[in-house]
């Protein structure tokens, strides 16, 4: 099949990149080849006559998408309308990337896919809105995932949360992390790899979630970073109120799929995950 990937640099786009080269046709594109938001640009997809097209192009600073709502639903809503109308003229099948910030966090336990979204923030609700318009190609996916961390850093964001807590860490800085905002977090290149199982098994067309299993506070997910990596470092819980955040946050977004794994697919546990990402980037030596 021959595959083009809109935000190749990225950290999900980057690893979808490298599971799918082997076996497809892969088209990368960076923001410097094409602009979600401005459909022009966007007709440059049929020049590579994709059998599909994912679309990990977002506008997902959090805080910023408060002050700037326009930017965020020209990339995050109006991007995914653009690809999606071409997708459906060129009868490619379109995979858009969502997030967990599509639910409000008052299940207070993991969300599935049948569960009905309802977003606080600007990101969340520009997300929806793309998910929406995506629908508008029968031929779609939409694979929500979450709290991303993978070897080539959050373009934009510059690293992740990882290496935040690593280079903190290595500083002896005191580090505060919030520890009443639960989320999944996920390797990106266990995500990518699921996305490839859903193309290549052709799974049924709709919506699934691709997070790593379980799920923890940001608090511990970097307790366990440092633990796994051997660093010790002064490491103090906080309360989400205390954080000087412009955009609120869902308390509870873990996710969790169902339908994966009728189809045979599950994720691994974040923590095996979390493991292979710090022996990949040089953190943890001995195993």
């Amino acid at each position: 099949m021959r595959i083009v990937i809109i935000g190749s640099n990225g950290q999900l786009g980057t690893d979808l990149v490298k599971v799918l080269r082997g076996e497809h046709e892969v088209v990368g594109l960076g923001h410097h080849e094409i602009e979600v938001a401005d459909y022009a640009s966007c007709l440059r997809l049929k020049e590579h006559h994709p059998n599909i097209i994912i679309n990990t192009a977002a506008f997902h600073k959090t805080d910023q998408c408060e002050e700037e709502p326009l930017k965020t639903f020209s990339v995050n809503t109006i991007g995914a309308r653009n690809i999606t109308k071409i997708s459906a003229e060129i009868e490619a099948t379109n995979v858009f990337i969502s997030t967990d910030y599509v639910f409000d966090g008052s299940k207070n336990k993991p969300y599935g896919e049948k569960d009905v979204p309802n977003p606080i923030n600007t990101y969340g609700i520009s997300k929806l809105a793309g998910e929406l318009y995506t629908k508008q190609n029968p031929k779609h996916y939409t694979v929500r995932v979450a709290s991303l961390f993978g070897t080539a850093g959050a373009s934009g964001k510059g690293g992740n949360f990882v290496e935040t807590m690593i280079a903190k860490a290595k500083k002896n800085e005191p580090i505060s992390v919030v520890d009443d905002i639960w989320m999944s977090p996920t390797y990106t290149r266990d995500a990518a790899t699921t996305i490839r199982n859903v193309i290549q098994a052709k799974l049924p067309y709709g919506t699934y979630h691709a997070t790593n299993k379980g799920y923890c506070t940001w608090f511990q997910f970097a307790k366990e970073i440092l633990r796994l990596a051997d660093l010790k470092a002064t490491l103090t819980p906080t309360k989400a109120s205390q954080s000087q955040t412009k955009a609120p946050r869902p308390s509870f977004s873990a996710l969790k799929s169902i339908k994966l794994p009728k189809h045979g697919m599950q994720m691994r546990d974040w923590r095996k995950a979390l493991l292979d990402y710090l022996a990949e980037k040089g953190h943890r030596t001995h195993l």
